[in-house]
C-alpha cells in the first residue's frame, strides 16, 4: 500500500534546500500540506532571506501541492510560535515536526570559540526544543503526532573538527530518548535520522565523496516512514545513499565490583566489563540503577 500524508500537515525546517527540501517535497508529493521553513541564511548561520522557502513553495504548488513559507529562526522561540500559531489559524491541526534546520562551525576544539559552540548548540539542540514545545501540547490534544530529529554519525560516534556539531547531535537523542517515553500515551512518536547525503553541510568533502550516490532524495524514504502512521517510536534510523541501518545505545551485562581495590579490579577486569556477549537496549534510563542493584543484592543475598 502507497504510503501516504492526505490530510495531514507538517512543519519541515531548513526547508529551504538539501535534505529539508527533499522531505518537504516529498511529504507535498504523497499529500501533506507543508510549512517550508527556512532563515535563508548561510551555513555558518550568518544572514537571512526568504527567497529559498518561498522557492521550495513554488515547486510543491506548481505540483499541485499546499504550502506556506516561512522564515523563522529556530533560535527565537517567539518567532516558532508565531510559526506554528500561522500554521494553526490555515489549516488547524499540526500531525508531523521534522526539525532538520542546522548550521556547521567546524574547528578543532582547541580553536573554537565557546561563541561557535554555543551557537551551534543553540541552532540543533534548542531550535529543536523550541518547535517541539510549540507543538507538543497540541499534538498532546489531537493524540496523534510525529516527531523526528536530526542527528548525526559525527555525533554517534564523533568526527573530527565538529565538538560542537556532535555534541549537539548527541543531545538530540538524548532529547528523543525521553520524549518518545513521555508522548507514547498520546500516540506521539519521536525518532532520530541520522541521514549521510550531499548537501551545503558537506560541501567540503565533495571531491571526497561519490556525489551521485548521496543526493537527499535518497534518505528520504527514510524520513517518510519515521513520520507515517504506522511509524516506529525511539529509533535512531541512519539513511544514506540507498542504504539503511539502526542505530542503538547499549548497556554490556558489566561486573559487580567492591572494595577497597575496587578501582584496580575496575581495570583488571575492564575486558569483561566491556563483554558485548548479552548487551541489551534499556527501555528507559532507569533500568542501569536497576541492573546494578540486581548485581549487589544477587551477591548479598
Amino acid at each position: 500500500m502507497t504510503m501516504r500524508f492526505d490530510g495531514r500537515v507538517a512543519i519541515v525546517t531548513g526547508a529551504g534546500g538539501g535534505l529539508g527540501r527533499s522531505h518537504a517535497l516529498a511529504l507535498a508529493a504523497r499529500g501533506a500540506r507543508v510549512v517550508v521553513n527556512d532563515l535563508g541564511g548561510a551555513r555558518d548561520g550568518s544572514g537571512g532571506s526568504s527567497s529559498a522557502a518561498d522557492s521550495v513553495v513554488a515547486e510543491i504548488m506548481a505540483l499541485g501541492g499546499e504550502a506556506m513559507a516561512n522564515a523563522a529562526s529556530v533560535t527565537d522561540a517567539a518567532a516558532v510560535q508565531t510559526m506554528v500559531e500561522a500554521t494553526m489559524a490555515r489549516w488547524g491541526r499540526i500531525d508531523i515536526l521534522v526539525n532538520n534546520a542546522g548550521v556547521l562551525r567546524d574547528k578543532t576544539f582547541a580553536k573554537m570559540d565557546l561563541d561557535d559552540f554555543r551557537f551551534v548548540m543553540d541552532v540543533h539542540l534548542m531550535g529543536a526544543v523550541h518547535c517541539t514545545k510549540a507543538v507538543w501540547d497540541i499534538m498532546r490534544d489531537a493524540n496523534y503526532g510525529r516527531v523526528v530529529m536530526t542527528t548525526s554519525s559525527s555525533g554517534l560516534y564523533g568526527n573530527f573538527g565538529q565538538s560542537n556539531y556532535g555534541a549537539a547531535k548527541m543531545a538530540l537523542v538524548g532529547l528523543m530518548q525521553t520524549l518518545s517515553i513521555e508522548g507514547a500515551r498520546n500516540d506521539i512518536r519521536v525518532n532520530c535520522l541520522a541521514p549521510t547525503a550531499h548537501t551545503r553541510m558537506t560541501e567540503d568533502l565533495g571531491a571526497r565523496l561519490p556525489l551521485e550516490l548521496l543526493e537527499p532524495e535518497m534518505v528520504t524514504p527514510g524520513l517518510l516512514n519515521l513520520v507515517s502512521d504506522d511509524a516506529p517510536s525511539r529509533c535512531i534510523l541512519a539513511a544514506g545513499a540507498g542504504g539503511f541501518e539502526r542505530a542503538y545505545i547499549t548497556l554490556t551485562q558489566g561486573a559487580w565490583i567492591a572494595g577497597q581495590d575496587a578501582p584496580e579490579q575496575v581495570a583488571a577486569r575492564f575486558k569483561e566489563i566491556s563483554d558485548r556477549s548479552g548487551e541489551i537496549v534499556p527501555e528507559m534510563g532507569a533500568a542501569q540503577g536497576m541492573i546494578e542493584l540486581s548485581k549487589a543484592q544477587a551477591v548479598h543475598k
